[in-house]
Parts: structure tokens; C-alpha cells; sequence
């Protein structure tokens, strides 16, 4: 493992130590309690900004906000009119890019070598969901009844949107939830995670830029258990979108009872990646090792289980641990840096905790196995790329999501015992298989239960191809056609005509 040690920082105007506000009804305000809280950087422990800290009486001011646009003005906006608007505020974010980027490295941690390569990821989306904006549209449909009765289907914004969104990737989560909001005609209250809320500020911003309406967007930071509790129980809340943990996920179904609300629901994995003895092993090492390595492993879909034939399971795993030893970990600001901090002390203490629990259990760690602690670095949440090998299926470090840098390498012979053993888990969202045997491929993609199946590469994603899970993983999607559906409602409409 290299190291990278602390390089000064450049401060981001929006990440200088100042006092950021919540905006409610197109105004930034301070929350109603006078309560703040502080967004520092997990590589250096710095303080970055102050933030208004939301409860429920500034939730219950969002949501009335955000209700008001609902039925008032945005419901005549064309859209055409919301298109452009969705254009608008892709190329605001175009052109803000670079300080985009660099607020979710200083923020959450990620390398800018990877907060920067979502360019096109996120003007994409925004792009895409302006593209939906004009497409869609109810149909007419042929009924069997006696007589001369026309029926066709209105599809109707659902109305106002509870978004919350996690810490892992800011920027495109951000877009991910307000954008078909805006797209369909919906508004919205978001509540960016506590532990990094600073582009979703700064996005709000740049949607009053684009032209964005009052209360269409509306952005309340503050801490799950208050802000957020109080979002996904809200009486008038149509829809909460939610990406993050299985746990808090059942959480906020129940909360949802109260008017079941609807709930689309993208929460955590503990993903299968599958390597057979005829894969292209120069292409599947860093493959498999940056389907885990990359964002500190703190991806819900990360190829945590790294399945390899019995065969070449030796040399495999020696060589995906040789390499995570190669990865320069350090301040994500340095452009050479591949590895950043864990988001938290709080991440950092349930990361290694999972380390001392592996070598416990008998997993054996080929590379990395604790904390960073060399020089400047020692003041940040570091953990070095970690390989388990000797991995068995009923260890905690195979079968719980530890959302860190951490492979639990384990063997396999038979291709059907795989598929059950790869099945074998309460979460189903991303899994990978490498291969050059494109019918062992078909059949393993299909028999994987699993929302996306990756084949000779991982974390492929596009604004156009939806994205979710099976069991624990949740339900609904983002991206894609199907994503905006979620934000819609279907009304069957009767017309006798004689």
C-alpha cells in the first residue's frame, strides 16, 4: 500500500468554515430551533462549514412549502417548460463541475480521481430525465363493455416527494432523487445525510440559478433520527424516496403507514463477484479489486463476496491483494490518490471492528487488515484495501455488509453449488460474474437474484438502464424509464359517449 500524506487544501468557497442555511420556499433560512451542527473532513478531521441543523417543525415548513408549489404555479408549468428547466440546470451543473466534484471529496472523502469521473454521469441524468419530461403520457384502451364507452389513462405527478439520501456519493444521489421530481411535476423536500451535506446545498443553489420555482426544491439538512423520522412519517408526503441502510429502510416503511405513502426503497448489499477459471484474470483483478476498493468500499452494490474457482483460487487471490497493495491511499485532493478516508469515525470504528471480527472467525488477511496510520494521515479515517482469503459462507465478514474496503475471497468448484451459495444471502442487489464463455454467462446472469448483473466488468451504470434491488435490497428504481414511473400516479379516466 502506498501512502500519500496530506497536501494542503484548497478551500472551496462553499467549504470555508462559514454557516450554511437550509432553503425552504426558495429562501435559505436558519432552522427553527437555531440549532447547527458541523460538516468537517474525514481526511483531516478539518472543519469545512457550519450547517442549520432540520427537525420536524422545519420538515413540517418544507413539506407545507413544497405542498403550496404542488397545487399552486408548478401545476400549470408545461412540460416543455420543465425541460428546459432540467436543461438548464445540467448545464449549471456542467459548468460548475470541478467545484462540484471537489465539495464531495472535501465532504465525504472520495479521490477526486473519482468524483471527478461523474461528469458525465450526472449531466447524463439531469439530460435524461429532461428527455422523459416530454415522453410522458397515459394511453387509450379498448374496453369490453356494452354500449359506446371511451377509457384512456391520465398518468399524474404523485405529488410531493420525501427524498433522503445517503453519504457515499452526494453529487449524483442528489440528482438521482430531485430530477424525475422535477421531471414528472412533483416537488420536493430533501434531507442530505448529516455526515456530508454540502453539494446538495450547493445544488440547490444552482437550481434557483437554473429558474427553479419556490418550493419545488427544498433542501432540509439534519440527522436521521429527527429530520428524517419526521419526513417519511409526514401526513402530506406522497412518496419518500430513500437510498441507505436495510434498517433504516424498514424503519421508514413503517413510518409510511400512517397514509401509505408510497416507498421506493435502494438500500445495501452484500454482492456476489463471480471469477471462473476461464475468465481474462488481467482484466478480472482489478476488476474484482475495484469493485470493492473503489470509494473506500462504501457502495451499496460493492462486489464484497469475491467467489473464485476452486482451480485458480491461489494465484487469484494473491493477485487481487498484490494490488490492493499497489493503491495510494491518502487526502482525496491529491489527483494521485485512488483510496480516500472512510466517511467517519463512527465508519471507521464498524469498519475495523469487521477486521478484528474476520481474523477471529480464521479468515486469514492477504493484504491491509487495520487502520492508517503513518504521518498525517493518522488524523484521518484510513483504511487500507483489506483481501480476506480461507473465507467461509457463515462468517459475519461474508454474510453482513461492512460498507469498507474489505474482500472476503472465497472458493468454489461446482456451478450450481455456486449460484446457491451466491444466492445465499438476505440482500440482492448488484453481482458480477467474469467469463469468456458467453453461454456459462447468460445462464449464471440469469439464475442470480440480483437487480444488476455484471458481466466481465462492474458498477457499469447509465441514466437510461435502471438500477435497484431484489429481497433486502429494496424495491423500485432509479434510472431509466422505470425510475420515473416511481414518481407517477395512473388515473383510469370513463367516458359514456351514447
Amino acid at each position: 500500500m502506498a501512502v500519500s500524506q496530506a497536501i494542503p487544501i484548497t478551500r472551496h468557497p462553499f467549504a470555508n468554515g462559514s454557516y450554511k442555511q437550509m432553503l425552504i420556499d426558495g429562501k435559505w433560512v436558519d432552522a427553527a430551533s437555531g440549532k447547527r451542527f458541523e460538516s468537517r473532513n474525514p481526511a483531516t478531521g478539518e472543519l469545512l462549514a457550519t450547517v442549520a441543523e432540520g427537525d420536524k417543525e422545519d420538515i413540517d415548513r418544507a413539506v407545507a412549502a413544497a405542498r403550496r408549489a404542488f397545487e399552486g404555479p408548478w401545476s400549470k408549468v408545461k412540460p416543455f417548460e420543465r425541460q428546459n428547466l432540467l436543461l438548464r440546470l445540467a448545464d449549471l451543473v456542467e459548468k460548475n463541475f470541478d467545484e462540484l466534484s471537489q465539495l464531495d471529496t472535501l465532504d465525504m472523502g472520495a479521490p477526486l480521481s473519482r468524483t471527478r469521473a461523474y461528469r458525465l454521469r450526472a449531466v447524463g441524468m439531469l439530460r435524461y430525465y429532461a428527455g422523459q419530461t416530454t415522453a410522458i403520457h397515459g394511453e387509450t384502451i379498448e374496453n369490453s363493455l356494452p354500449g359506446e364507452i371511451f377509457s384512456y389513462t391520465l398518468k399524474e405527478p404523485i405529488g410531493v416527494v420525501g427524498a433522503i439520501i445517503p453519504w457515499n456519493g452526494p453529487l449524483t444521489a442528489t440528482i438521482w432523487k430531485i430530477g424525475p421530481a422535477i421531471a414528472t411535476g412533483c416537488t420536493v423536500v430533501l434531507k442530505p445525510a448529516e455526515e456530508a451535506p454540502l453539494t446538495s446545498l450547493r445544488i440547490a443553489e444552482l437550481a434557483m440559478e437554473a429558474g427553479i420555482p419556490p418550493g419545488v426544491v427544498n433542501v432540509v439538512p439534519g440527522y436521521g433520527e429527527t429530520a428524517g423520522a419526521a419526513l417519511a412519517s409526514h401526513h402530506d408526503v406522497d412518496k419518500v424516496a430513500f437510498t441507505g441502510s436495510h434498517i433504516t429502510g424498514q424503519s421508514i416503511i413503517r413510518a409510511s403507514a400512517g397514509n401509505l405513502k408510497r416507498v421506493s426503497l435502494e438500500l445495501g448489499g452484500k454482492s456476489p463477484d463471480i471469477v471462473f477459471a476461464d475468465a481474462d484474470l488481467d482484466a478480472a483483478v482489478p476488476g474484482a479489486a475495484m469493485a470493492v476498493f473503489a470509494n473506500s468500499g462504501q457502495i451499496c452494490s460493492a462486489g464484497t463476496r469475491l467467489f473464485v474457482e476452486q482451480a485458480i483460487y491461489e494465484e487469484f487471490v494473491g493477485r487481487v491483494a498484490e494490488f490492493g497493495k499497489k493503491l495510494q491511499v491518502g487526502n482525496g485532493l491529491d489527483p494521485n490518490v485512488q483510496i480516500g478516508p472512510l466517511v467517519s469515525e463512527q465508519q471507521l470504528e464498524r469498519v475495523t471492528g469487521y477486521l478484528d471480527i474476520g481474523q477471529k472467525e480464521g479468515a486469514r488477511a492477504l493484504a491491509g487488515g487495520g487502520r492508517v496510520t503513518e504521518g498525517a494521515l493518522s488524523k484521518g479515517f484510513f483504511v487500507s484495501p483489506t483481501v480476506f482469503a480461507g473465507v467461509q459462507d457463515n462468517m459475519r465478514i461474508a454474510q453482513e455488509e461492512i460498507f469498507g474496503p474489505v474482500i472476503s475471497a472465497i472458493a468454489f468448484k461446482d456451478m450450481d453449488e455456486l449460484v446457491k451459495r451466491a444466492n445465499n444471502t438476505t440482500f440482492g442487489l448488484g453481482s458480477g460474474l467474469w467469463t469468456r464463455d458467453v453461454t456459462k454467462a447468460h445462464a449464471v446472469a440469469k439464475r442470480l437474484r440480483a437487480g444488476s448483473v455484471w458481466v466481465n466488468c462492474y458498477q457499469a451504470m447509465d441514466p437510461a438502464v435502471p438500477f435497484g434491488g431484489y429481497k433486502m435490497s429494496g424495491y423500485g428504481r432509479e434510472s431509466g424509464k422505470q425510475h420515473v414511473e416511481e414518481y407517477l400516479n395512473v388515473k383510469a379516466v370513463w367516458i359514456k359517449t351514447a
